[in-house]
């Protein structure tokens, strides 16, 4: 079928006129190449060959010379019957198109004026259009020129006023592309400006969606770890969090610093696998299950034992790793038990480092598998670092590197634990956009000096004999909290405490059987030990009871008290006496 034959005969068609040839160009002001005013651009056709009531020769079809009725829709013009300049008009993109090396303006559309407004033809567009030099693409135009390549600036803010000046300044982003025209008798570039402000605006506000959601994930993950480190007496703790990658989803990292009393201290570090509130529900749960596992006083590997078998009823999927550590400033000794977790690090006062050789059972909520505990020495001037994976593991190397350069790092790591926690994120080369979870938990024995070096702090009595041995207790004790000079009401509340504690011990214990005195800057602890291992507990006599009162006892006058087994088989009761300050 002709389907140009039958286009003559419907209504609102007409025959393609011929184009006329086109016009030459006119040298603008200043000598550059300017489009000729009929069109204002070059290659534009003529108007008269589509428009029968010009003086060409071009002629209209006889069905299309009736008017039109108000109902039907409008003449269809061919496409080569419109000028450059009617195209360019109807474009609702911002569009200049400039002609020469110093790019003198020829052509700004509608879109273009309502935004900068009216703009002369003819003069360079650093004069003509001063918002093209504003935005920088004078110097991309001069590149497009010289490479006769188009090229684009993306999302470039602008500002522009309403016509008649008024209401508020309106805001907006647009894309610009420099394309180069290039033609027989002229070279020019035409701007094409494209409005992308609600996509800009659509990605800012999905940046500040993610940026919220994040700080909320980090807030989180934050809120599950302590928010005050405690701080023992003869330790200096320090711990730090580093969230990883950039995305929203929270990770399992966790630490703990426990204060179990009579100078012992439980320090914990774990790290739940993977990412998400899954990670960190189960995180909090082990956390929590910590601190109160290590109320108990139990040994390091018993904890372990107990959190393997909570983590299997938690989540069984989920598996985790974790070092729990109990630190005795008056032995000097870090006792550790690990579950699957990286090697504690610790360097000695005399400046050599060394990590933790001592057995490694399998993560947490993997089976019942015996755990073992193992021992650091930790004496005064030591420095131990615990810490997660996050810290030393990298893809392009052996997890044993990575320890090996923490090793290194820590031996010229010094200062108080703070700084050191901050010097080996930095040696390591752990940034904020670190792509895993870091914790490092630092602490530090401090050696003392002075004066305070020569202070003796600890004096132990074996408890020998039968009923004297009370009486003997009793004046060791009178005699030790004389010389520390303590208060006259502090040094009765000690011998009272010693007292109680020693008959307890008699009465229920069996050899061999010590009494203990250390002080701390904060405390005065009083501790007995004997061959027994039933620990005793508080309860209530009745007003006619011979005995059971020794426990009530400590537990008012004392600002704590507690037990525990020891590692040889007995128990150790002690109380603690808060000192006054100075």
């Amino acid at each position: 079928m002709n389907l140009t034959r039958w286009s003559a005969r419907l209504p609102g068609t007409q025959r393609r006129a011929a184009a006329k040839p086109r016009s030459a160009t006119t040298a603008g002001p200043g000598g550059g190449s300017v489009p000729s005013a009929r069109a204002g651009l070059p290659g534009d056709p003529d108007p008269s060959a589509a428009d029968p009531s010009s003086t060409g020769t071009g002629t209209a079809s006889p069905s299309a010379s009736p008017a039109t009725p108000s109902s039907a829709q409008p003449a269809l013009r061919p496409l080569e019957a419109l000028s450059v300049r009617e195209l360019l008009g109807q474009v609702p993109a911002l569009i200049a198109v400039t002609y020469g090396p110093d790019h003198r303006t020829g052509h700004v559309n509608d879109a273009y004026t309502e935004v900068f407004g009216p703009r002369a033809t003819g003069a360079p567009a650093r004069e003509a259009l001063p918002e093209l030099a504003e935005l920088g693409l004078l110097p991309l135009m001069d590149q497009v020129l010289r490479s006769g390549r188009p090229r684009t600036v993306k999302a470039r803010k602008v500002t522009w006023h309403r016509q008649d000046g008024e209401g508020e300044p309106r805001d907006g982003y647009f894309t610009f592309t420099c394309t180069p025209l290039a033609d027989t008798a002229t070279c020019g570039v035409l701007v094409f400006g494209a409005d992308v402000t609600d996509q800009v605006r659509s990605a800012m506000s999905l940046r500040d969606s993610e940026r919220l959601q994040r700080e909320a994930a980090v807030t989180l993950q934050r809120s599950l770890l302590p928010q005050e480190l405690e701080q023992p007496d003869d330790l200096r703790v320090a711990a730090t969090y580093q969230p990883g990658g950039t995305e929203t989803a929270v990770g399992g990292d966790w630490y703990d610093v426990i204060t179990l009393g009579a100078g012992r201290t439980a320090l914990v570090i774990g790290d739940v696998m993977g990412r998400g509130l899954r990670a960190a529900a189960v995180m909090g749960q082990l956390r929590t299950a910590v601190r109160a596992y290590a109320r108990l006083d139990l040994p390091p590997h018993e904890v372990i034992q107990l959190l393997d078998g909570l983590a299997a009823e938690i989540d069984a999927t989920q598996i985790a790793t974790c070092v729990y550590a109990v630190h005795d400033a008056g032995e000097g000794v870090l006792t550790y038990a690990s579950a699957g977790h990286l090697p504690i690090v610790v360097r000695g006062a005399d400046g050599t480092v060394r990590r933790a050789e001592g057995p490694t059972g399998p993560p947490l909520g993997t089976g019942s598998f015996p755990h073992a505990s193992g021992t650091l020495p930790l004496e005064p001037g030591a420095t131990a670092v615990l810490y997660t994976d996050g810290l030393v593991e990298r893809r392009t190397e052996d997890i044993d590197e990575g320890v090996a350069s923490l090793e290194r790092a820590l031996a010229g790591a010094t200062g108080t634990p703070q700084v050191i926690c901050d010097r080996l994120l930095r040696a390591l080369g752990v940034t904020s956009d670190h792509d895993d979870d870091v914790a490092v938990l630092v602490l530090e024995h401090p050696k003392r000096t002075g004066a305070q070096a020569e202070l003796f702090r600890d004096a132990s009595l074996d408890l020998l004999g039968g009923v004297e041995a009370a009486p003997r207790a009793r004046a060791f004790a009178t005699g030790v909290l004389a010389s520390w000079r303590f208060p006259v009401e502090l040094r009765d509340l000690g011998v009272l405490a010693v007292s109680e504690l020693v008959a307890n011990s008699l009465q229920h214990g069996t050899p061999p059987m010590r009494l203990r005195l250390r002080r701390t800057d904060r405390r005065l602890i009083v501790e007995v030990t004997d061959g027994d291992d039933r620990l005793p507990r508080r309860r209530r006599a009745e007003p006619g009871d011979e005995a059971g009162r020794g426990i009530s006892i400590i537990a008012t006058i004392a600002s704590t008290w507690g037990s525990r087994r020891t590692p040889g088989g007995g128990k150790t009761v002690w109380c603690e006496f808060v000192l006054p300050r100075k």
